[in-house]
């Protein structure tokens, strides 16, 4: 009994005393306390595969059982993505990434087994299931008005074997008799999806758990875009699908907000999603270029209060009427101090010896000569 009480004096004193208790920010409620440690950089020398050119690596998923990293080439004459070997340099006080080494390629197939005619497909995302299946999305070609698109593909055969429903909102508007002219509507041309990852728990077959995937649009669909002149970021669209024994289902979207746009930029918006646990944490990877070169930035997602945008016609300023996904800034790349690329692709790599993670970002040299296929190596720190 004496115990007790002076245990509850103690709590009431300290309660007195506030017992220099520092309340907890909104910020540390909602993200996870994680930072990067830069570890190196590797470029990969321009190189052919089995009669293929190594490059337009726009998108990487990483399999820790055959330690083996998967990257997706955009490569709309010959949709593929190659198998590669990491080697790491493991020095006693320090780890690098020490070589990249092509070992497979796989190329996309029709559900009949065919390769695609080309400009049918623009691979821009993938993701690993445990079936020995890869999820990949494609912007669509806007030109030759083929829509996106989100299919399942055997990893050893590159065979197509069921894709996900696209919402119309997503979709060119077709003219019909009774409206010839619809509202335009949409993907913007090559700023469709980019991004594609899956929930960590889904991925563990004794998890119970069923796969969740998600992908957000690189930047505002048309009926999304704000004035030309605004300073705000552009509108993009998340979406979350459930894979599970039924149909596939659209289960939530949100709104994500990009950045403001450097000025000047060319190319600007999200190129990778990465989903850090089921709580509703993600990585994202937003890329812009104007004539000062390369800006790239990653971010830590919260979705848990974000507000489903499935119903919103539009978003086009619609600030006050919804909330959009909250994040809150990781790195800026320009804190490397090192010349970028066009880092598109992102995706968790092997354990390092400390036990830690790492991550791997990647860039899409575009198969031009002036750039390079660079990956970049960091370990996760998280309290």
């Amino acid at each position: 009994m004496k115990l007790v009480l002076a245990f509850a004096l103690a709590i009431l004193s300290c309660l007195l005393s506030a017992c220099d208790l520092q309340p907890l920010s909104a910020e540390s409620r909602i993200f996870l306390d994680l930072s990067l440690d830069f570890l190196g950089e590797y470029q990969l020398p321009k190189t052919q595969f089995q009669d293929t050119s190594v490059g337009g690596l726009s998108a990487l998923a990483y399999d820790k059982k055959s330690d083996r990293l998967y990257a997706l080439s955009d490569d709309r004459q010959q949709p593929r993505f190659y198998t590669l070997k990491l080697s790491l340099d493991r020095q006693p006080d320090q780890i690098s990434l020490k070589n990249v080494k092509v070992v497979g390629v796989t190329f996309l197939k029709d559900s009949q087994g065919q390769l695609p005619p080309p400009n049918r497909i623009d691979p821009e995302g993938i993701a690993l299931t445990p079936q020995k299946t890869v999820w990949i999305a494609s912007e669509g070609v806007f030109k030759n008005q083929i829509p996106p698109s989100i299919c399942e593909f055997d990893l050893l055969t590159g065979k197509q074997k069921q894709c996900l429903p696209i919402p119309e909102r997503y979709l060119p508007a077709i003219a019909t008799q009774e409206n010839p002219q619809p509202a335009p509507r949409g993907i913007q041309d090559n700023l469709g999806f980019e991004s594609l990852t899956l929930n960590p728990a889904g991925l563990v077959p004794a998890s119970g758990e069923p796969i969740r995937l998600f992908t957000a649009t690189e930047s505002a669909l048309i009926q999304d875009l704000d004035n030309p002149n605004s300073n705000q970021g552009a509108k993009t669209r998340f979406l979350h699908y459930l894979l599970s024994d039924g149909a596939p289902l659209v289960i939530a979207e949100h709104a994500y907000i990009l950045e403001p746009p450097p000025e000047k930029s060319i190319v600007y918006g999200l190129t990778e999603l990465l989903a850090i646990d089921s709580g509703g944490h993600f990585l994202s990877l937003e890329r812009s270029f104007s004539l000062l070169g390369f800006h790239t930035q990653i971010f830590q997602l919260a979705i848990g209060g974000a507000t489903d945008t499935s119903l919103v016609a539009s978003l086009k300023g619609e600030e006050n009427s919804f909330q959009p996904i909250a994040k809150k800034l990781v790195l800026d790349f320009k804190e490397l101090g090192i010349t970028l690329d066009n880092l598109e692709g992102m995706t968790f790599g092997p354990r390092l010896p400390d036990g830690s993670q790492s991550l791997i970002v990647a860039s899409d040299d575009n198969f031009e000569k002036e750039q390079v296929t660079q990956f970049l190596l960091f370990r996760i720190k998280s309290k």
